[in-house]
């Protein structure tokens, strides 16, 4: 089987390439896409790179939008000459949605699966009904199904593919009084990485003031991100910090973590590693962000659980001092977000959720109907 898949960003790739994982398992699959480094280590052949795709917030995205619509046009000419038998989108709605709306335009007949469609928590009628008209979409979360399903549209949901594949780790005493192994994740986009490491950094620091032997350990997502990590520590003072790559493997290293409100807080989750959140947007991002979205929670964890199982320091609450505190805090009780995280395990679905996701896709190539074409969201 002939898959295209179309990501933007590094959790995009995450989820895509455990799909890939999953759906080669059953079937022989010959897989191309829109991706980068992680995607590319799955056995994808990368035709297009998202490499300075990702962006943060509304101002940072419109410079990319002329550059982006070139990609989306070149992509939808190469499946209409050489058709797949299955396009697979992840998320990144503002070129994904244009992506599949041109591959209708132009004559594309396979099945379009929309896995973790975009704006799970800011769902709007408009844009259900576009994705719905224009794939088969598949999401991640239950309230995602039920919002869909509430305005009478097909969706697929059988639980987030994450619990298949993170294994929660065996309960951990606290660390030692005066150390402790903390994972410091900033993020993937250059935004965020610029916005989020000096914070981070600051917070270790008063963290080693109480604790003089942490060891601390930052991930980079990419050869990109490490050589923006390794800039911004060149101006630091000695703060032996280790760079790794490996997300899950620090994650289960580590005492706790400190990490930018995304797919990583999901992953400390799952792992049983104790957790902060943090995310910092500009001052006009912030701004539009807030007239935008009302809800109480922004990090997935606790949107799930509709509770505030993961510390969040959002914008100017996201002080050095805050942050170590609440670091401090968990290095002393690590059982404090246990049973919180239990309980969130179970609310994203059963263990073989990412198998059951692939059976899904799998049927729905099987069942494929010609879609009608719409005018994108």
């Amino acid at each position: 089987m002939r898959v295209f898949f179309s990501t933007g960003e590094a959790s995009g790739e995450l989820v895509a390439a455990e799909l890939l994982g999953a759906l080669r398992a059953r079937v022989a699959v010959d897989a191309e896409g829109i991706g980068s480094e992680r995607l590319e280590r799955a056995g994808v052949t990368i035709v297009r790179s998202t490499r300075g795709w990702a962006s943060m917030g509304l101002f940072d995205a419109l410079g990319k939008i002329p550059r982006l619509l070139a990609a989306c046009v070149r992509v939808a000419l190469r499946l209409r000459a050489h058709p797949p038998d299955l396009v697979v989108l992840v998320d990144f709605g503002a070129f994904n949605l244009r992506l599949a709306w041109l591959l209708r335009r132009l004559g594309l007949r396979a099945p379009i699966v929309y896995y973790a469609p975009p704006a799970a928590w800011l769902d709007d009628a408009k844009r259900a009904r576009t994705v719905a008209a224009l794939c088969d979409p598949l999401t991640l979360f239950r309230h995602q199904a039920e919002f869909y399903r509430s305005l009478g549209l097909p969706i697929g949901y059988v639980g987030h593919p994450l619990v298949s594949t993170i294994a929660a780790r065996a309960p951990r005493a606290a660390a030692p009084g005066d150390g402790g192994i903390v994972a410091l994740l900033p993020g993937s986009r250059a935004g965020e990485i610029e916005r989020h490491t000096p914070r981070l950094l600051d917070a270790l620091a008063r963290v080693r003031e109480v604790r003089p032997n942490v060891r601390a350990i930052i991930v980079a997502a990419d050869d990109d991100a490490q050589r923006h990590v390794e800039h911004l520590l060149s101006f630091r003072s000695p703060l032996p910090v280790e760079i790794a790559r490996d997300t899950r493997a620090v994650l289960g290293d580590a005492d706790v973590a400190i990490a930018a409100s995304g797919t990583a807080v999901l992953e400390a989750a799952l792992v049983q590693t104790p957790a902060v959140a943090l995310y910092v947007l500009s001052e006009a991002q912030i701004k539009l962000a807030r007239r935008i979205y009302r809800g109480r929670y922004i990090t997935l964890p606790n949107l799930v659980l509709d509770e505030p199982v993961v510390p969040e320091f959002i914008q100017e609450a996201a002080t050095p001092a805050a942050l170590a505190a609440a670091l401090l805090a968990l290095l002393a009780d690590p059982a404090v977000q246990h049973d919180g995280y239990v309980r969130l395990r179970a609310a994203l679905g059963p263990a073989d959720a990412l198998q059951r996701n692939a059976d899904w896709v799998l049927r729905t190539v099987a069942e494929s109907r010609p879609v009608a074409a719409v005018q994108p969201a």
